[in-house]
């Protein structure tokens, strides 16, 4: 076995001016002000970009070197390189003329917060690991749960102390149903006295058909049985929300049949149409069987921070969590989902570790959470950072008067559609989402009509000047018109509804 040289030549190299320093504060300040140039340009220019790139499967690797750099370049070259071969291949959800999915809103308060975070690169899986980051994400998530007039029972702190409650911020809406999941299946798991997890499949979970497709994910991740994860259908009766009727009949006849309702999704803005489910039906049909009742407001929960949205969560005092993403619609870039539980024990339960080297007087005080016990994952990035400094920097006011805008936006392109009688509104409008499609015109039939809208999308998204996507609504093929973006303006959407008009002439006539 070798020994360790200790002569002074030996490490040498080590204080030699040319050794290599990732984080020399110098180069930290030019690179920085080099990709700050660069960003400042980049939203200054991105209306003017294509919002979808003329790119094929592959095309970057042709572009940039396919192994591994041996040797250091200027950090220019890098940038340069990304202007030329990254930019190029991007889909521009930052631009004004995108119109498709839900936005990924963002804002300068949120990127300085992002960046701040980034720079600090805390791992704050427990409390002593960063208390300021702990202490940081509990402080956003109980104001912003004020500003949804959340009850206090979901708060991490209330006017008395300590509540029974708490959040915690997630990567995505994925996790927060993933982990409330396994912690109401191992609550009834532990109710019915099942040995270990031999009785999972007795166990039910129930959404609508219009529930993200994810819920249905995440269930089988937490182990339920496929024949038990329950989709219940909804029409236009309900405007394709979940009828708490429907729920009662199928779960009073799975109680029947020996199988025990354990959880129930709702879903407050639906992606295909932004269908609401009633909260406090469903969650009284859910009391009956004491099952786990969880809120997905993944992108319309933004919407209830005004008084004149927020009846859609009536209810919420009798459900057992709730989720929701400011990176939807709160101007908080990726990734931020928050997390509300009623009780954080019943997640604490299910997803505590304690590792001899975690161990801590303040966790074992119990005066605090970890936030490692309320995710999947130990580690963790310090997102509430960004979120504290949009509620900090904008105030409600301004939040308030984004969504109001966009909302006013979206339904200002409804009334031009239903002013158009070539085209049809499919279902209400809800929040800033219109779901339109052009209508049987003459002998068209509904394939021919499908046919016909889904070759408007295409040459739409072929312009570059709009960027649109689909869904199935009734079976039938219809265009999703999403306002949100965070630089948007009224001329955006007035553009791109001229442009859906000629179009609509084009392919009406049999014009290429």
């Amino acid at each position: 076995m070798g020994s360790i040289d200790t002569s002074p030549t030996a490490f040498a190299a080590f204080g030699d001016d040319t050794s290599f320093q990732p984080l020399n504060a110098d180069d930290v300040r030019s690179y920085l002000h080099k990709s700050v140039d660069f960003i400042y340009d980049y939203y200054k220019s991105v209306e003017s970009l294509p919002v979808l790139p003329d790119v094929e499967p592959g095309y970057l690797r042709r572009l940039l070197q396919s192994a591994p750099p041996t040797s250091s370049v200027p950090f220019d070259i890098a940038m340069k390189e990304v202007r030329e071969a990254v930019v190029p291949g991007m889909t521009h959800w930052a631009s004004p003329n995108f119109f498709a999915f839900f936005p990924s809103t963002n804002s300068a308060a949120a990127i300085a917060g992002d960046l701040i975070a980034s720079a600090m690169n805390t791992v704050g899986f427990t409390w002593q690991a960063n208390p300021a980051a702990t202490e940081m994400e509990v402080l956003a998530l109980d104001w912003l749960a004020q500003l949804l007039c959340l009850p206090a029972s979901f708060m991490n702190r209330t006017a008395t102390g300590r509540g029974t409650g708490g959040g915690v911020i997630l990567g995505t809406t994925s996790e927060a149903m993933l982990v409330t999941l396994v912690s109401a299946r191992d609550a009834v798991l532990r109710r019915i006295g099942s040995d270990g997890v031999a009785g999972i499949t007795k166990l039910t979970v129930y959404a609508a058909d219009q529930t993200h497709s994810t819920f249905f994910k995440a269930c089988r991740l937490a182990g339920f049985d496929p024949a038990n994860i329950k989709s219940i259908p909804t029409g236009a009766d309900t405007d394709y929300g979940l009828d708490p009727a429907k729920l009662l009949d199928m779960m009073k006849a799975d109680v029947a049949a020996g199988l025990v309702p354990t959880y129930i999704c709702i879903t407050v803005g639906t992606t295909s149409s932004n269908a609401v489910d009633p909260v406090g039906a469903i969650a009284d049909v859910a009391a009956m069987f004491n099952a786990w009742v969880h809120i997905d407001a993944a992108y319309a929960g933004s919407a209830c921070i005004c008084p004149e949205f927020r009846h859609h969560l009536d209810g919420v005092e009798c459900v057992d969590s709730i989720s929701m993403s400011p990176h939807k619609w709160l101007m908080t870039c990726l990734d931020c989902t928050c997390l509300w539980v009623r009780d954080a024990h019943r997640l604490t339960d299910s997803l505590e570790t304690n590792p001899e080297y975690l161990k801590n007087d303040v966790t074992d005080s119990g005066a605090v959470t970890d936030l490692k016990d309320m995710q999947v994952g130990v580690g963790r990035r310090f997102r509430g950072l960004k979120l504290w400094m949009v509620m900090r920097t904008y105030g409600s006011a301004k939040l308030q008067e984004h969504i109001r805008s966009d909302v006013a936006m979206a339904k200002m392109f409804e009334d031009a559609v239903r002013a158009d009688d070539r085209f049809e509104v499919v279902v209400p409008r809800n929040f800033a989402l219109v779901c339109f499609r052009i209508k049987p015109q003459g002998a068209m039939t509904e394939q021919d009509t499908d046919k016909a809208n889904h070759e408007l999308m295409e040459r739409l998204n072929r312009t570059g000047k709009a960027y649109l996507a689909h869904t199935a609504i009734g079976g039938k093929f219809v265009l999703r018109f999403a306002v949100g973006s965070s630089l948007q303006e009224e001329r955006h959407v007035r553009s791109a509804w001229e442009l859906i008009k000629k179009t609509t002439t084009e392919i009406i006539k049999g014009e290429m």
